[in-house]
């Protein structure tokens, strides 16, 4: 099995491709500055194959130090939120994550040459589709629609640009990875001192999923939605996610390819609240809701084709909303007892 490093481990996708690649028998090397939530504690943190480094993955001289000896890099750490997290860190979004994508890519290109690195494989978002007018969005069509308009999107984007380049350059072996929609346990409160209201409810800055099952958990009465609830989603399980980009760093018809991973099924926003809000409050309960002003960049519609990985991976997301909701919802619930959300 290979030596793994994965940037951003203590994230919320990065928790589940660490557990994954345990799962599967890959030595694993994390690294995180613990920035966006704090210390948090994860089920694999005494794991005989897990070591975490904590650390700033800008540090170009750290990262050639982690990565000396890994067969593989999943190049994962970003500033990354919901919709409200992109208006409130515009700026910081932008020039953190160009300077963690420059450093992760000189590291790599380094270790490539000199070690045993064989391939990054870096996750980019489907924001890169965020200007699109034509949908499913397919591999490819990042470089055909115009660019996004977020500077998150846009940043997401350069991140494929860097694969490209380093590709181009230096012969860097990449695999570009686009997650959709990730729900899961594991995300608290965003640190920070920039508060985003939802009626009377403070958002956690993280995910439609969480912040709309707070708001209902917390008795919020109509429920509040950005906009009017017609946006489109293709709501993803982190399980999943993790099994996607895990199978794409081992495959090797994925050398130098990219791939939407995602389920199948699109749900609008509205059809969402209106779902968690009968598990919470129950069948029978009349659901009221208003819409407020949406964000800028809140998208209507991000619907991915995901034929590329089926075919070529054999990969396919199969956890449905519900499964996604039968877990979220109880995690939630504690994790707003404990005050952590």
């Amino acid at each position: 099995m290979s030596r793994v490093l994965v940037t951003g481990s203590a994230g919320f996708i990065g928790g589940y491709v660490v557990e994954e690649l345990l799962r599967r028998g890959h030595e694993v090397v994390g690294i995180d500055n613990l920035s966006k939530y704090g210390p948090v504690r994860r089920s694999y943190d005494s794991h005989p194959a897990y070591r975490l480094v904590q650390g700033d993955v800008r540090d170009v001289q750290l990262l050639s130090k982690v990565l000396s000896g890994c067969d593989q890099f999943i190049a994962g750490a970003a500033m990354i939120g919901g919709i409200s997290y992109f208006h409130a860190y515009a700026y910081d979004l932008l020039a953190t994550n160009e300077r963690i994508i420059a450093a992760s890519c000189d590291a790599a290109i380094d270790a490539h040459r000199s070690g045993t690195l064989q391939k990054v494989t870096y996750l980019s978002s489907s924001m890169v589709f965020e200007s699109t007018t034509t949908w499913p969005s397919r591999e490819g069509d990042e470089r055909r629609c115009a660019p996004p308009l977020s500077s998150y999107g846009f940043q997401k984007l350069a991140v494929e640009y860097f694969a490209h380049a380093a590709w181009e350059q230096h012969r860097l072996p990449y695999t570009i990875i686009r997650p959709f929609n990730c729900v899961g346990v594991g995300e608290g409160r965003a640190l920070g001192d920039v508060e985003v209201m939802s009626g009377n409810v403070k958002l956690a800055m993280s995910h439609v999923v969480p912040d709309l099952v707070q708001k209902v958990l917390r008795g919020q009465d109509p429920l509040h939605i950005l906009g009017d609830g017609e946006q489109i989603r293709h709501y993803t399980y982190g399980g999943d996610l993790a099994r996607g980009i895990v199978t794409a760093m081992e495959h090797p018809a994925a050398l130098n390819e990219d791939f939407n991973l995602s389920t199948a099924t699109s749900t609008t926003v509205l059809e969402l609240a209106e779902k968690i809000w009968r598990r919470v409050r129950g069948a029978d309960a009349p659901f009221r809701y208003v819409s407020d002003e949406p964000f800028e960049h809140d998208v209507q519609r991000r619907v991915p084709s995901i034929e590329k990985a089926k075919r070529v991976l054999g990969f396919e997301a199969t956890t449905s909303l519900d499964a996604m909701l039968d877990e979220v919802i109880p995690w939630i619930e504690h994790a707003i007892s404990a005050g952590a959300i």
